[in-house]
């Protein structure tokens, strides 16, 4: 979302013009808050084209510099997933405290994690249906009962949020960011997005490209495919390359052994599809296997799948199938819906999306086509309002992004990620050989020095950019152990 210079012409979504986020009067009130950090609530309108309308609250907190003396002033910050920044980082500090030796650190929370008052957010009295419920379950009636689901975690969600639900776009977060970077008392927004952040990150640089100062984005999440056939197929595509990455990696060694990875799949698949595989008390049919397997393709979960790979080749199924996710116990919470909003306001009918689905098939026939009924489950029966639907961007004069994008990274995926990067004007793109969020769980893991880190810190730092076509290693890929 872009900067609005007094008054914005919004662009794109056939708004009319809107008044620029003004924090006038409305100071910041940093409070303790428990494990190192301060908090305040910036009041916001719920929807910023009616900026004298209904209001709502965005929750900040704020990691003080080490050494006040020396801070380059604020990072905003947010981590995506669920929107939930300051809950993330509570229980995982490490993924950005080393930036404290250089900033104070503000962390934001998107509008789909509004604190209930005790630092726990706010929760939807139904949770989601599963995602793997339309692979599971391919047929109409399935589709159709996914829909019911959806749409009761939808409505509970709109009960829950009462009028701010109106506000969950990703184009009403980067006027939040706007409205942070002002109450900062900042001429220009120095920006870190990950993941879902990425999103909002996008935004701003299109609304408010006169107020961007820099801005570091990793695993990036492609807001601007308009055509949603064409961002299931990158989801695809990049699902099917992971497969060769896993085989690639095991042939290094790995509880295969000497077998191919691709030669063990292709023949468990043709196996699989005459019968079920056995597991213990319970069988794992074709769809379970093409499940299991895309759960196990993440990368810390490469060695799982190896041996559960082996033992199903071996004739026991049974490490496959716990490869398989667990109903999910943890309440709803509005971010789904903010997802929707942003990705996928309108799904395709059932006969419609099944010709989208002969399609992936064809161009990822092994298992990247389950993505498409992975991806389309998110939002199939939820609402079409508010919407801030994907479209190519329109990024003038900004200075030069920094871009993140890992090989490995299938949960928002690469070749989308380079899709975007190509987009920015200017842009500098450090491609990795880990998966997704990488510079967050290298943090995490105690990898403060990487190849990755250095960059993003010189640039965030003293803006210097990485050279073209740099590249860094799979740190974290280095680390998986193969037995």
């Amino acid at each position: 979302m872009r900067t609005f210079r007094r008054v914005l012409a919004a662009l794109a979504l056939g708004t009319t013009m809107v008044a620029s986020p003004q924090t006038s009067g409305q100071a910041l009130r940093w409070a303790e808050c428990g494990d190192g950090m301060q908090c305040a609530n910036l009041t916001v309108p719920i929807d910023w084209k009616r900026p004298d309308g209904q209001k709502t609250r965005v929750n900040l907190a704020r990691m003080p510099a080490r050494d006040p003396s020396r801070s380059l002033g604020p990072l905003v910050v947010n981590t995506g997933g669920g929107g939930a920044t300051i809950q993330d980082v509570r229980s995982m500090p490490a993924v950005v405290s080393e930036l404290t030796t250089w900033f104070d650190v503000i962390l934001v929370n998107a509008r789909s994690a509004v604190s209930r008052g005790d630092h726990a957010i706010m929760e939807c009295a139904r949770q989601p249906p599963d995602l793997t419920s339309l692979i599971l379950r391919p047929g109409e009636g399935s589709w159709y009962a996914h829909a019911w689901a959806n749409a009761a975690y939808d409505a509970s969600c709109r009960t829950a949020m009462g009028t701010a639900y109106a506000g969950l776009t990703s184009w009403q977060v980067a006027h939040d960011l706007e409205a942070v970077r002002s109450a900062l008392g900042e001429r220009k927004l120095r920006y870190l997005g990950n993941s879902y952040g990425t999103v909002h990150g996008q935004a701003y640089l299109e609304l408010f490209p006169d107020r961007v100062g820099r801005m570091a984005l990793d695993g990036v999440a492609d807001h601007t495919r308009a055509s949603l056939e064409r961002w299931l197929l990158d989801n695809a595509l990049t699902e099917e390359r992971q497969l060769g990455r896993f085989r690639d990696w095991c042939a290094a060694g790995c509880a295969l052994g000497g077998d191919d990875a691709i030669e063990v799949f292709d023949d468990l698949l043709a196996r699989v599809r005459r019968t079920p595989l056995p597991a213990g008390n319970r069988t794992v049919n074709e769809r379970k296997f093409l499940v299991a397997v895309r759960e196990g393709l993440t990368p810390p979960a490469w060695p799982r799948l190896a041996s559960a790979l082996r033992e199903a080749a071996d004739g026991d199924a049974t490490a496959l199938a716990r490869l398989l996710p667990s109903a999910a116990k943890d309440p709803g919470y509005p971010h789904r819906a903010l997802m929707c909003h942003d990705f996928m306001p309108h799904v395709p009918g059932y006969r419609d999306f099944l010709a989208v689905e002969s399609r992936l098939r064809a161009a990822a026939p092994r298992i990247g086509w389950i993505q498409g009924r992975y991806q389309v489950a998110r939002c199939l029966g939820m609402g079409t309002d508010p919407s801030y639907p994907p479209r190519p961007p329109r990024v003038r004069n900004v200075p030069p992004v920094l871009v993140s994008i890992g090989d490995t990274d299938d949960n928002t995926p690469n070749l989308a990620a380079e899709h975007m990067a190509a987009q920015l004007p200017g842009a500098r793109v450090v491609r990795h050989g880990d998966g997704h969020a990488a510079y967050l769980m290298h943090g995490a893991s105690g990898l403060d020095a990487t190849c990755l880190r250095r960059y993003v810190h010189a640039y965030l730092t003293a803006g210097t950019l990485p050279p073209p076509e740099a590249r860094c290693p799979g740190d974290l890929i280095a680390r998986i152990p193969r037995s």
